[in-house]
């Protein structure tokens, strides 16, 4: 029994003098508590402000109004206007520079990795290692390594990250024991870490900050599909810093980690992930110039047609970045490298009509750039989720 379900019995039996003294409550409190519930509310018919009060009709009363006003009457201050490869790289230096600080900058070192391989095991067609290895000197992270039996070593790889659910299982296509699962195409995610190493690349997927393992204890007993977003990215602002720039450093590191291994072709990493992880993948490609491609799944688009006007996780927002740049910016923080980007029709949280308009912008970055063949996009049938099949071509040809 809870509190309140507790203090309620308490009231219904006892006497409104024996409550007020064992409980503080005030008389009034008491007599609401006690009080029979009122009657729904048919919202149909409720007035609203203008109806009830004529007066305030002219008023300003919406909350995503005024947001929507505020973002209208900004003039960016680093918004794309290149018209050539030159200018559009003098742009570069400014605006990356501009990110990372807004961003809450990196650590001034990198810290040692200590990596460990915690397990091996062999899939047939691949091998997967499970790693540790530490990001900061304190912070860690945990990953897996699959490699590809097939191919010529070194290998291209990419580094997956995945976004909210329940982190790593969901792009690996495991139970919550741990335990390969049978079935495919799960979720929004279907296992896209699997999918990379079946196409052949070395694939390192990491746990982002806050999701799976790597959550508060809070999160881990609500159940496996609980994150711990909320509380670590408004901890975050108040230190100064971002999820955003937390995660994407875990990324920078991860490719650090790949550099270790004779594997891998450090020379040709990508970065794949979707919804979260599409986040941690542009903005991992825009800061750092190793990452030769980028694979956006399910969260390219204006930020005014997303974060701004539908309910996100504040792990989304970077504090001031628009007084600097809007989405669509950030393809000139990748360009010239390669950028695949891809949207559902029916995506409800990242709509279509945002994703479309970034598109477009985006494309005329990489005209400025002289290099419009390496942006891609494609748009797809389905919702929320990844599709992926222009996406495995693109690389094919770019990584």
């Amino acid at each position: 029994m809870t509190d309140e379900i507790g203090r309620r019995e308490f009231i219904k039996r006892g006497t409104v003098a024996g409550v007020i003294a064992t409980t503080g409550l005030t008389t009034a409190a008491v007599a609401r508590a006690a009080a029979p519930p009122a009657p729904p509310i048919d919202v149909s018919t409720a007035p609203v402000a203008s109806e009830a009060h004529p007066a305030l009709a002219t008023r300003h009363l919406d909350s995503k109004e005024f947001c929507l006003s505020e973002y209208d009457a900004l003039r960016p201050a680093l918004s794309f206007s290149a018209t050539n490869a030159s200018d559009a790289r003098r742009w570069q230096q400014k605006a990356r520079t501009r990110l990372i600080e807004r961003l809450g900058g990196f650590p001034a070192a990198r810290a040692p990795l200590n990596a460990e391989v915690l397990e091996s095991r062999d899939f047939g067609s691949y091998t997967r290692e499970k790693l540790v290895f530490d990001t900061r000197t304190n912070l860690s992270t945990i990953g897996y390594l699959l490699l590809p039996k097939a191919g010529t070593r070194p290998l291209p790889a990419v580094v997956c990250v995945s976004g909210h659910g329940r982190g790593l299982p969901d792009i690996l296509g495991l139970d919550d024991e741990g335990n390969p699962r049978a079935e495919r195409n799960v979720g929004y995610a279907k296992e896209y870490a699997l999918q990379c190493v079946e196409h052949g690349y070395a694939t390192l997927a990491i746990e982002q900050l806050a999701f799976g393992t790597r959550r508060d204890d809070a999160a881990r007993k609500a159940g496996p599909q609980v994150e711990s977003c909320r509380p670590a990215a408004c901890a975050a602002v108040l230190l100064g810093q971002t999820m955003g720039g937390w995660r994407v450093w875990d990324a920078m590191r991860a490719i650090d980690y790949l550099g270790t291994r004779p594997e891998v072709n450090v020379s040709r990493v990508a970065t794949l992930g979707a919804s979260g992880g599409g986040t941690t993948s542009l903005l991992t490609a825009a800061v750092d110039e190793r990452v030769k491609a980028a694979v956006v799944s399910a969260y390219f688009n204006t930020f005014r047609d997303s974060i701004m006007s539908i309910s996100h996780c504040p792990d989304n927002y970077v504090p001031g970045l628009l007084q600097d740049m809007e989405m669509y910016d950030l393809s000139g923080l990748v360009a010239p490298r390669a950028l695949f980007v891809e949207s559902g029709r029916n995506d409800r949280i990242f709509p279509i009509a945002g994703s479309q308009t970034a598109a477009g912008k985006a494309r005329e970055i990489y005209t400025a750039f002289g290099v419009p063949d390496r942006f891609g996009y494609e748009v797809h049938d389905g919702g929320h989720e990844v599709h992926l099949v222009g996406a495995f071509d693109f690389l094919s040809r770019r990584l």
